[in-house]
């Protein structure tokens, strides 16, 4: 168990917190292709601005937004960065010219496009004339110059002017972002990916100065232990962007090209030095690099886990696999795939991914409810596997899904391996008939083992093995919170703040009600050889999980000897939505346990909407689980 205490490096406050030192900037300054190539800016006469200059640092203040705020004020300093989509470049104050106030921030941003026909290069000292605004509508907000009434050259450029705050270790304390805002920034201490699912749509790369963050409650049980986690993680994130609010770019200037199947830029990765500007949008600080960065240490995508064990089970999310009608139309469907032709790239790579995995059963998730039959998804699937071989026995539990949601759980096996026993079930409870999707419930024994007590299927007579019960299960999401009145919330399904976000009650209640369900034999081969398998949108700590700990279930992935477990990655922070429980009183039956990170550490851009290539990588958001059993 990582205790956040014990993880926290050193940190160095500015001034001491960052390490200052000199720095020629030419030579990165030169090969920029977006802050280094000239800029370009109306000069004004000299003459036309006052002379009496206010200081960088006390239009920035100490607090969290401008004392001058509104107010016109005339400044000089050197021009740091240009970023057209943004509308403005970053002047700072040059070297010796600061005010030697550790508080305050010696940056700004200027809210000016030149003309064409003039040049303004990075290192310029320029007098900008405006008025102090506050950009952003909630804090933290950048602090700038909109309206400009006016902007003077000063001399040639001199990139030697500008002295980048140089950050060379992880911070241990808080870091005040606002005393660097606006300000050239030298990232030397090392920094991480750890999330980048805003990478195609924003720019953005969530890095960390402590590697891979974890979240709160996949750790600790919610609390201060959560609380504590979640403010480490907090101060060790910081943000790439690609300096322009634009949605979906074609290109992102500071990577020399999008990630490739031979270059991912994984989760894990460790970067580059870089050096950027520190900006502020969408509440938050980001770093906005005037460089191509690149990769120090890529992290390697791993082969296909090998796990022992009589009985093999997967589970996958399989993405909202939705087949149309079945028959090459019926796209855009509700949820999956837009278009018949992208639905065949997804469950192509879904396939791809279970070929890799020598698994008897797969337990699904998001599969539409579109019935039974040959045209459903589910069999569709099937049949793709069989299809592709090298196993041609897949088949699916074939029973009519419950309720009007339009995804629900499905088991496919191997008729060569395993043969179901007993009736496949579902519950009635009404917890089922909405948001939690109803358990999927189905014994299974290994070909060639025979009926034990309870059993109802066939095998070597005179054998005295027992089925496992394979239980496949999607509870409800943490998204969608409900506002108020909402008709299917109760207390406790708002989000409380703890790291469980929103329908934790839910999910609590559903929780219990599977622990009845199962506890009551729905199968009638026997309750105790169970398996609790999917995703139950709940961290490893978190509320449900730990009611199904108390009711005598255990986690299989508990023990580790490769750090924490986890399959999916959120807002920069690595967890478990997807389990495997086994009852503790059968604990030793388990003889293998992986996780494959062949998706969620994978760049969104390798899903099958974006890349044809019929690859195991990205075929989900999801991870898959495998778990080996032994009679």
């Amino acid at each position: 168990m990582l205790d956040p205490g014990d993880r926290r490096p050193s940190i160095r406050r500015h001034p001491s917190e960052f390490r200052m030192r000199p720095r020629a900037l030419s030579s990165i300054l030169t090969a920029l292709p977006f802050a280094l190539a000239p800029l370009f800016a109306a000069a004004c006469a000299p003459g036309d601005i006052p002379s009496e200059l206010t200081p960088i640092g006390t239009i920035q203040g100490t607090g969290p937004t401008s004392p001058l705020e509104g107010s016109e004020v005339q400044v000089e300093g050197i021009v740091s960065a240009h970023f057209p989509a943004l509308g403005g470049f970053f002047m700072e104050s040059a070297v010796g010219e600061d005010d030697g106030d550790p508080d305050t921030s010696e940056g700004l941003f200027i809210v000016w496009e030149p003309p064409t026909d003039t040049a303004l290069a990075t290192g310029q000292r320029v007098r900008v004339q405006g008025t102090v605004t506050e950009r952003g509508e909630t804090p933290p907000t950048l602090t700038a110059l909109d309206p400009v009434e006016a902007v003077e050259l000063l001399g040639s450029p001199n990139p030697e002017a500008l002295l980048p705050a140089t950050i060379t270790d992880a911070p241990t304390g808080p870091i005040t972002w606002d005393r660097l805002e606006g300000m050239l920034v030298r990232i030397e201490a090392p920094l991480t990916v750890t999330g980048h699912s805003g990478l195609q749509r924003f720019g953005e790369i969530i890095t960390s100065f402590d590697g891979r963050l974890f979240q709160p409650t996949e750790l600790f049980r919610p609390g201060p232990d959560a609380d504590s986690l979640r403010a480490h993680n907090d101060r060790m994130k910081l943000v790439l962007d690609d300096g322009s609010n634009e949605q979906w770019p074609e290109a992102i200037s500071y990577l020399p090209d999008w990630p490739e199947h031979d270059a991912p830029l994984r989760v894990g990765s460790v970067l580059e030095p870089m050096t950027g500007v520190i900006d502020v949008r969408r509440a938050g600080h980001l770093l906005l690099p005037i460089e191509t960065i690149a990769v120090r240490e890529p992290a390697a995508r791993p082969d296909p886990p090998s796990v022992d064990g009589q009985l093999r089970i997967g589970v996958i999310n399989v993405e909202n696999l939705f087949n149309g009608d079945g028959e090459g139309g019926g796209f855009p469907t509700t949820r999956g795939a837009q278009t018949f032709a992208l639905y065949e790239r997804q469950q192509a790579k879904l396939v791809a991914t279970l070929q890799a995995l020598d698994v008897h059963i797969a337990a699904l998730a998001e599969v539409e409810n579109d019935g039974v039959g040959p045209r459903t998804a589910i069999a569709q699937f099937a049949q793709a596997l069989n299809d592709a071989g090298p196993a041609r026995d897949w088949a699916p539990i074939e029973l009519e899904g419950p309720g009007g949601d339009a995804i629900r759980v499905g088991l496919l096996y191997r008729t060569g391996a395993v043969t179901p026993v007993g009736p496949a079930v579902f519950p009635t409870d009404s917890i089922f008939e909405w948001g939690s999707r109803p358990p999927l419930a189905q014994g299974f024994l290994p070909n060639g083992e025979g009926a034990g007590s309870g059993a109802t299927g066939t095998g070597a007579e005179g054998s005295t093995a027992e089925p496992w019960v394979i239980v496949a299960n999607h509870l409800k999401s943490k998204a969608g919170c409900p506002d108020d009145g909402h008709p299917r919330a109760g207390p406790g399904d708002a989000d409380q703040s703890d790291g469980q976000a929103c329908w934790n009650a839910h999910r609590v209640v559903a929780a219990e009600a599977l622990a009845d369900w199962i506890d009551s034999d729905p199968t009638g081969v026997g309750a105790e050889r169970a398996l609790i398998v999917g995703d139950l949108n709940s961290y490893a700590h978190e509320d449900p999980i730990t009611v199904l700990r108390e009711r005598g279930w255990t986690d299989v992935f508990a023990e580790s000897d490769d750090g924490p477990p986890y399959s999916y990655v959120f807002q920069g922070e690595s967890g478990r939505l997807d389990h495997v429980l086994i009852r503790a009183s059968q604990r030793a039956h388990r003889v293998g346990a992986a996780i494959w990170h062949s998706n969620a550490d994978e760049f969104t851009g390798f899903g099958y909407e974006y890349d044809p290539q019929p690859t195991v990588w990205r075929s989900s958001d999801h991870d898959v689980l495998v778990v080996g059993l032994d009679p």
